[in-house]
């Protein structure tokens, strides 16, 4: 099942079911969080309280999307409640690409950078036994809900970056419970979007160029992820044209991680057990049109699309100018 969260053409907000290209709206709840809540609160699995309320209008999707009126799968209505986060190193790649991989992680592990010596971690204890801790990820912040964008928004980049590049990732999204339990909501295709520049210049440097924008969306897919995911991630240039294409893969059959395993290392902080708030979690990627030298510019578009996702998620750059404010003393 995949959910969307739209405006109807009267602007009022709405959550429906996606199928192909029809939108059924759901009754009775107006976010993709309400519905959440209310099928926590009644012992429900989100896929039967959502086909349940499916009886509202029924709207197209791409006469939707042509408006402008399509949200982010998932929201709070206070952003501050959103917390978007990630992990790095998780992805195995392609078949070329696991062996040159695994030829550089071989060896003496003193050896290694940080980056490869996290990788190698990852590889050999990432997938635990059931019921057991694998290693821990590498994990970062991107921010709260105010840096998310729904597919057909501008993607800004702060005018003191070095760099805007798209990261295609599965990104899980989650509902804490009134008892602190984390709820997973579904899975959402999304651009993690970083300044790899910034990134490259010193590691420790990482989490500055996290903190930008990210896309994600524009449909929830309820229910388990998918052990193989393949999808496609594109740079559009200003005139529609295709400058740059490749195909990625996901799901834990190409990573070294489990999604268990990552969502572990997340929420065993107390701090993001908070009742009521939301989290957007992405599991990292192993492909960038960075690593083959493309430097995106404003006025280009990042196309990020898997059929098991439904449509693409599309987000042109653009470079917001930036107001520092002097810190004053009181």
């Amino acid at each position: 099942m995949l959910l969307i969260q739209y405006k109807s053409a009267a602007g009022d907000r709405r959550v429906g079911i996606l199928n192909g290209d029809t939108v059924t709206a759901i009754t009775g709840y107006a976010t993709t969080l309400e519905l959440a809540k209310a099928a926590i609160a009644q012992g429900k699995s989100l896929a039967s309280l959502a086909d349940a309320a499916a009886t509202g209008d029924k709207d197209s999707y791409e006469v939707i999307a042509q408006a402008g009126r399509v949200l982010a799968p998932i929201d709070h209505p206070d952003a501050a409640h959103t917390y978007v986060t990630g992990t790095g190193l998780t992805h195995l790649g392609s078949a070329d690409a696991r062996d040159a991989m695994h030829k550089k992680i071989g060896g003496d592990v003193e050896s290694l950078s940080d980056s490869m010596k996290m990788f190698r971690m990852g590889v050999e204890g990432g997938k635990p036994e059931a019921g057991k801790a694998g290693v821990q990820p590498e994990w970062f912040y991107k921010g709260d809900g105010s840096i998310v964008r729904a597919s057909g928004e501008d993607m800004e980049m702060p005018d003191f970056s070095l760099d805007g590049g798209e990261e295609p990732e599965i990104a899980g999204l989650y509902v804490i419970g009134d008892d602190g339990q984390p709820y997973r909501v579904g899975f959402a295709i999304g651009n993690e979007f970083s300044d790899h520049v910034t990134e490259r210049q010193n590691y420790l440097y990482l989490a500055h160029s996290k903190l930008r924008n990210c896309g994600v969306g524009p449909a929830l897919l309820v229910g388990e992820l998918p052990a193989h995911v393949e999808g496609v991630s594109r740079i559009r240039a200003a005139d529609g044209s295709v400058r740059w294409e490749k195909a990625f893969v996901s799901g834990e059959q190409n990573m070294s991680h489990t999604i268990g395993n990552l969502e572990y290392h997340h929420f065993k902080y107390g701090l993001f057990n908070r009742p009521g708030d939301v989290h957007i979690h992405f599991f990292g990627t192993a492909t960038l049109s960075f690593a083959d030298n493309i430097s995106v510019q404003a006025g280009e578009t990042f196309e990020v699309e898997s059929p098991q996702f439904g449509p693409a998620l599309r987000n042109k750059l653009a470079v917001q100018s930036t107001q520092f404010a002097k810190v004053k003393t009181l």
